[in-house]
């Protein structure tokens, strides 16, 4: 089986097209060798042209270069093909047509057949740009995409903090992929890039978590709950100490009114207690002192209403809540007994 080599100096990043240049080492037969569309490929046949006689480069069959004893015979596009005397080959502002095989033939100085190799050329067009696009999704999962424009054949490949991505770190796609989904916890520096024979560029970006935690309790109904909840609108789950610290003005309010009230309780039950152990014969008196403080009441609220009455009828302005009387009338002759009682 023959030695497949080849060798290329690859440009990263680079904006402009035709800037591109690839080297391909051309010196062993079956040598695959790759240029970039618009660019420029150095393939290297021999190590020095001063010891052969007589050399010929031949593209599909076709006869492009001619070369004796160091001199040009023929060259069939002057302006594109160039071949110093260090053996190297140069193709200029390279086209799809530039594709196909190109075979070295060597001579002796009797003209023979001295060897042959034939290798391959690949035209690709680069890759000028990439886009790097990321999104969170509703679990806090964070999906990326990686594109880019032109280029043929483009191969992705991912870093986080100058690393490869991890199992443990991705949900779905490999570091091979231009669309990866990441877990809830990953966060860091993420370079994608994009690359193919030819170039190779890349885009990089900060990313963070979409503000998820995990939590792993029990909620007040007794459900256990285990899972990523974001974290601004999490209450699920509250540790008590959180809870506390929320309802601690309405935990002094409520501890305030619970004193005042158990006070009361205990006033009212001195009361009853204090009431209850009196002699019979006190109690008989403090209940007929109440019952006088009730009939001054009602005393009082009578003489109001002959008050107002008098006014009606005699249209008086009234002087005294308490109108003078020559003769004790029944009224007064109650307020007097009142007060004699009292």
């Amino acid at each position: 089986m023959e030695a497949v080599l080849g060798l290329m100096v690859i440009l990263l990043g680079v904006p402009h097209v035709p800037g591109v240049e690839t080297y391909c080492d051309g010196r062993q037969d079956g040598a695959q060798c790759y240029g970039a569309l618009g660019g420029t490929v150095d393939i290297q046949l021999m190590d020095n042209t001063s010891e052969i006689s007589r050399y010929q480069v031949l593209n599909n069959s076709l006869k492009i270069l001619d070369v004796r004893k160091n001199k040009v015979i023929s060259n069939t596009i002057e302006h594109r093909y160039l071949f110093p005397s260090n053996g190297t080959f140069r193709i200029n502002n390279l086209s799809r047509s530039d594709s196909g095989n190109y075979t070295l033939q060597t001579f002796d100085s009797d003209g023979r057949s001295s060897g042959e190799r034939t290798l391959q050329l690949f035209i690709q067009a680069p890759v000028s740009s990439v886009l790097l696009v990321s999104e969170c999704l509703s679990q806090g999962e964070m999906r990326v995409s990686c594109s880019s424009e032109g280029g043929d054949s483009p191969q992705y490949s991912w870093t986080l903090d100058g690393r490869t991505l991890t199992d443990a770190e991705l949900l779905s796609g490999n570091n091979e992929s231009n669309i990866m989904t990441l877990k809830q916890h990953v966060s860091g520096h993420l370079v994608c890039s994009v690359r193919n024979n030819v170039n190779n560029v890349s885009k990089e970006e900060r990313i963070s978590t979409c503000g998820f935690i995990f939590i792993n309790c029990t909620a007040v109904n007794g459900t256990m709950i285990s899972g990523w909840v974001h974290k601004a609108s999490n209450t699920l789950c509250v540790e008590p100490a959180q809870i506390f610290k929320g309802n601690l003005p309405l935990i002094g309010v409520l501890t305030t009114l619970i004193i005042f009230l158990l006070v009361g309780i205990a006033v009212i039950c001195a009361q009853r207690k204090k009431k209850n152990s009196k002699p019979k014969k006190q109690k008989e008196e403090e209940d007929d002192e109440e019952e006088i403080f009730a009939d001054i009441r009602v005393v009082k609220r009578q003489a109001k209403q002959l008050e107002r009455r008098a006014e009606l009828e005699f249209g008086k302005v009234k002087y005294s809540k308490r109108p003078r009387q020559t003769e004790p009338t029944g009224n007064a002759c109650l307020y007097a007994n009142v007060h004699k009682a009292m």
